[in-house]
């Protein structure tokens, strides 16, 4: 079983950054594809970003390149999610994901394990 926990959320202004942190649980972490999603109330959750476990093949969603950057140590157990110039879309809750298997990309559905989610707000 592994564990993923997401921190670094918060009520920022447009234009701002922020850096989100998922830790997950387990031996061989440095197998594993990690990702980012997005989910506003009322919407599906959405990709956001990628990394395969070597952190050389990496995704992001067309909105965000150029803004976001995702990384990972696997010394920590970590991967980081940095957003720059964030755009005044709202709240939405943020999701760290495990891909155990496989090496991960945009779809959801390769990922086995999942955090609770911080919350984001980006108000104008």
């Amino acid at each position: 079983q592994v564990q993923v926990v997401e921190s670094g959320g918060g009520l920022v202004q447009a234009g701002s950054s922020l850096r989100l942190s998922c830790v997950a649980s387990g031996r061989a972490f440095d197998e594993y594809a990690m990702a980012w999603f997005r989910q506003a109330p009322g919407k599906e959750r959405e990709f956001v970003a990628s990394m395969n476990w070597s952190g050389r093949v990496v995704y992001y969603t067309d909105s965000v390149k150029g803004r976001f950057t995702i990384s990972r140590d696997n010394a920590k157990n970590s991967v980081y999610l940095q957003m720059n110039n964030l755009k005044p879309e709202g709240a939405a809750v943020d999701y760290c994901a495990a891909a155990t298997r496989g090496g991960g990309g945009e779809y959801d559905h390769v990922y086995n394990y999942w955090g609770r989610g911080t919350q984001v707000t980006v108000f104008s």
